[in-house]
């Protein structure tokens, strides 16, 4: 009673100072207030840090994987080396090499450190005969890639070239001896556009790339900004294969303050008028009774406020009778969760409704109650529905009655929680499950605890460090390896680590890990730091190990750390699977395939394989670019590179004897060209084998033999055979000529000498010797026609030279230039000034000479003789053509012996059937030529075809 009095009077006391109530309530919601405001920042700070990391981890990644792409382009130009270190079509590859790496702006070989060929050239030749080596601007970070031997990006650095850029060099070996480098070239603007740094918010964020310099070791930064960065909010990342630092710059820190001011202002002003609002009512005692008896006044309207919250509610509520369990009053949602209707509810106790194994531990709580020792309490407990079906609630007892008071009624709350039990029965089974894994599992599994760890490292200023500038601290500091690995605290093995590391016991594992950590544990604990430090949750590697048996063993190991614990580290899985005789039957196969590939490299002839079906080629052997220059890797990368790379005119002929073949499962030999890379035509022989598997052909094994030397030879042969056949077709007909000349002449000149023996008059002898002359000049004219022809045949090699085809012509027509004015002939030339064709002078002056003549002189009578001289060129040969609108020649009658040697087809007495015989065989001496077309009494034209 003494307490409730002075509870009283302290109200009163209070009710008599309405304004220090009203201070106390606004300073009490302007801390509400300011604590609302403090966490809303919090939050919006997070958020922009999140924001800006999130793009410049996209940067990052833009960045690292342009540069990933440079190690193919490096790597593709030191495949253009020879074994004697020369490159091979280095312009066209790095042609092709700009053209399928966008971030590429030039390329470079540096054979012993020395910038011999750069492409492309005429941008880039201000770098030539540059010493990298000896350069103190390139040198430390050149002989850090040969150290490493790996690709290392230096610079930005101030190009020979212009401008800033960055140069990524890879090592080249050739013979295990270095050789020099081959290098990419990024313009820094290039890498700044390929970065996405033009997608940042501009009005938001600057972008800053910076990198120690390797001489001075001082910080240089290499875009504008002109702010401190000390007194600026940005985020920072590196990228290892440059050691670069890129850093995303708020412009202005504090932008995401601004939108809570408005709400802070509002927040205390509220609070403020809250407090004077207090003030106000505690001044007014009688409006706040006035306020009681209205609050009195609607409690009726309360109760049915209660019970529609009652019928309505989302859990099951219901009022019980202590004593007996019996339920009085019960709400729609109890009756649905047990499938009753009310009015059998009331007929039923909560024991009835009970699960028989929960029952007991509710009587128990009951009890207590009914004792007094409880007011309330809550459990969780089974249900027995009407279907017969259980489901989980959890149950709160509240009492119906004020302290001291007699037991008489209270009011019970039940919440479904089916759901959420099974979902813990789920949770438990699979905890179970990873038990089951984790113990039996084939591999080597170690749980850890390397909270202790990440701890001592932050004390020691190495989280989030650059990897070197730990990895260098490890060095320096031996002891803080073994310092670390006390640290770590085992937590379980599996029964595959008492295999593997054969301790005693699984206590001796969990109680010293030192059993394990030799000298041989050092680098993949090295490792295991570096990735703590980094904030790596995940890292697989291959390391050594020394077993209790005192063997070195290799193991696959994998560091893992466990979901929800990346912050802590106080969970990790650490896996570690022997893996000694898998490296020793790897060793033993790619042993066996380097002999296998070496043998293969060494048979003079492209050895393939191919799918049967598809007749995409899985294997090319090296000698592929030696035959058709093409690498391998360029034959393979497309499924049908063999179809597209057939010579046009032999590709539908091979592809449908190839598929003939295929199609019976036949063993193949057969002939074909390719085009080789640098556009030439190649003759291969392809024999071809069926591979079986299963009995059922599966793939072609062959091997592509260059035949083009035996097919040139073969060609050769042919073109001889023909020449001689030539030869001896000409030989015969001209011995036939001989033969029919002379035996005319001499017979004639017999026939003569037997009249002047036999002649009765001197008279007579001298007319004979006259004849005998005649017939003597005869055959001296015919000799010389036919020596004339021999010299033609036997000048296999005559001088050629480069002539004015126009000038020859008008030579020919000042020589006939009396017969062309005798006969009035009209001359059509219609041949370019600078038309110039190669010949032998003297045959093509005969040739024009005889021609134009013979147009001349076979002029008809009855009209104007022209004579037209054209020169075109058809399929890179020229043609002259000598026209005519003279006499005409009968084709039909003399077209098969129109050349032939004293065959006449007029009654020109001045015709002698030699002209067109020795023109023939000059323009067949120079590899041309000639055809007719005429017409009798129309005109002839010849067509001279011109090599």
């Amino acid at each position: 009673m003494d307490s409730e009095k002075k509870w009283s009077q302290f109200i009163n006391w209070l009710l008599k100072k309405p304004k220090s109530i009203g201070f106390f309530i606004s300073l009490f919601l302007s801390i509400i207030v300011f604590y609302i405001v403090s966490q809303q920042y919090q939050i919006a700070k997070k958020n922009e840090h999140l924001e800006m990391d999130n793009s410049l981890k996209a940067i990052n990644q833009n960045i690292d994987q342009s540069l990933k792409n440079c190690y193919t382009s490096t790597l593709t130009l030191a495949l253009t080396l020879n074994n004697e270190g020369i490159p091979e079509d280095f312009e066209s590859i790095s042609k092709k090499l700009l053209e399928s790496n966008n971030s590429i702006d030039a390329v470079e070989l540096v054979p012993n450190g020395v910038i011999r060929y750069v492409y492309p050239f005429k941008e880039n030749q201000a770098a030539l005969n540059l010493d990298i080596l000896k350069s103190k601007e390139h040198q430390k970070e050149a002989l850090k890639s040969i150290t490493n031997k790996k690709m290392y990006f230096a610079g930005p650095i101030k190009l020979q070239q212009g401008g800033l850029g960055i140069v990524g060099r890879f090592p080249v070996y050739i013979k295990n001896k270095f050789w020099g480098f081959s290098a990419v070239i990024i313009k820094l603007d290039t890498l700044l556009k390929i970065s996405g740094i033009n997608s940042i918010n501009k009005s938001k964020y600057f972008f800053q790339i910076s990198k120690k310099n390797p001489l001075t070791q001082k910080e240089v930064f290499f875009l504008p900004y002109g702010g401190d960065l000390s007194e600026t909010y940005y985020v920072t990342n590196t990228i290892p294969d440059g050691d670069w630092k890129l850093y995303l710059i708020a412009k202005n820190p504090n932008s995401f303050f601004i939108p809570l001011l408005l709400p802070a202002t509002l927040g205390f002003i509220l609070a403020a008028l809250f407090g004077f609002s207090i003030t106000l009512l505690l001044k007014k005692p009688a409006e706040l009774q006035q306020l009681v008896n209205e609050q009195a006044s609607n409690l009726e309207e309360s109760e049915i406020k209660f019970k529609t919250i009652f019928d309505q509610a989302s859990v099951g509520i219901a009022q019980m009778d202590s004593r007996t369990g019996n339920f009085i009053k019960i709400n729609n949602k109890y009756c649905e969760m047990l499938g009753y209707t009310p009015s059998e509810m009331k007929n039923k106790n909560f024991q009835s409704v009970t699960h028989p194994e929960d029952l007991e531990i509710s009587l128990s709580y009951m009890e207590k109650l009914k004792e007094g020792k409880i007011r309330e309490y809550s459990i969780e407990k089974r249900y027995l529905t009407k279907s017969g079906g259980v489901f989980w609630g959890n149950l709160s007892i509240s009492p119906f009655w004020e302290p001291n008071q007699k037991i008489t009624t209270h009011i019970s709350i039940v919440e479904d929680i089916t759901l959420r039990k099974e979902n813990e029965d789920l949770i438990q089974k699979s905890e179970l499950r990873f038990k089951s894994l984790f113990n039996n599992s084939p591999v080597a599994l170690w749980e850890q605890d390397y909270s202790a760890v990440k701890k001592h490292l932050e004390s020691l200023n190495l989280i989030n460090e650059n990897p070197e500038k730990v990895s260098l601290y490890l060095k320096t500091n031996p002891d803080l390896l073994f310092k670390c690995f006390s640290l770590v605290k085992v937590i379980d093995v599996n029964k595959q680590c008492l295999i593997q590391y054969a301790p005693r016991t699984k206590e001796e594992i969990l109680n010293n890990s030192n059993i394990i950590f030799e000298k041989e544990s050092i680098p993949s604990f090295t490792k295991h730091l570096i990735a703590i430090c980094k904030g790596q949750n995940y890292l697989k590697m291959d390391a050594h190990i020394k077993n209790p048996k005192g063997e070195i063993r290799d193991i696959n190991l994998i560091y893992s750390v466990v979901q929800g614990y990346e912050e802590t580290l106080e969970r990790v899985i650490i896996s570690t699977e022997d893996i000694t005789d898998r490296k020793k039957d790897e060793k033993l196969i790619l042993n066996s395939q380097q002999k296998i590939e070496s043998l293969i490299n060494t048979i003079d002839g492209i050895v393939w394989e191919c799918d049967i079906q598809t007749l995409h080629f899985n294997f090319i052997s090296k000698k592929v670019e030696h035959i058709l220059g093409y690498t391998a890797e360029e034959w393979l990368a497309s499924p049908t590179f063999w179809q597209d790379h057939i010579y046009a005119d032999d590709r539908k002929a091979v592809l449908k004897y190839c598929s003939e073949k295929v199609s019976e499962n036949l063993d193949h030999d057969f002939e074909y060209r390719m085009v080789a890379k640098n556009g030439t035509i190649v003759w291969l022989r392809d024999i071809v084998s069926i591979v079986y598997e299963n009995n059922q052909a599966a793939s072609m094994r062959g091997i592509m033999i260059d035949i083009s030397k035996t097919k040139e030879i073969e060609k050769d042969l042919n073109n001889s055979f023909h020449l001689v056949n030539e030869q001896n077709k000409r030989l015969l007909n001209f011995s036939h000529i001989v033969s029919h000349n002379l035996r005319s002449h001499t017979s004639n000149i017999s026939s003569i000498i037997n009249l002047i023996e036999t002649s009765e008059s001197e008279q007579e002898t001298k007319e004979m010797v006259q004849l005998l002359k005649s017939v003597s000049n005869l055959l001296n004219e015919t000799i010389t026609n036919l020596n004339e022809i021999v010299d033609i045949r036997k000048n296999t090699n005559l001088i050629t030279e480069k002539l004015n085809l126009k000038q020859y012509i008008n030579n020919a027509l000042t020589v006939l230039s009396d017969q062309i004015k005798v006969k009035n002939v009209k001359i059509i030339c219609t041949v370019g000034d600078a038309i110039e064709v190669n010949y032998n002078p003297a045959y093509l002056e005969s040739i024009l000479f005889n021609l134009i003549s013979n147009a001349i002189r076979y002029s008809a009578i009855e009209r104007n003789p022209t004579v037209s001289i054209s020169c075109s060129e058809e399929n890179n040969k020229k043609i002259l053509k000598i026209s005519d609108n003279g006499i005409g020649i009968d084709l039909v009658k003399n077209g098969d012996k129109i050349f032939g040697m004293y065959k006449t087809f007029s009654n020109n007495p001045h015709s002698k059937g030699i002209g067109l015989f020795i023109t023939k065989n000059q323009i067949d001496a120079m590899g041309g030529k000639i055809s007719v077309e005429s017409e009798p009494n129309v005109g002839t034209t010849f067509k001279i075809c011109i090599q």
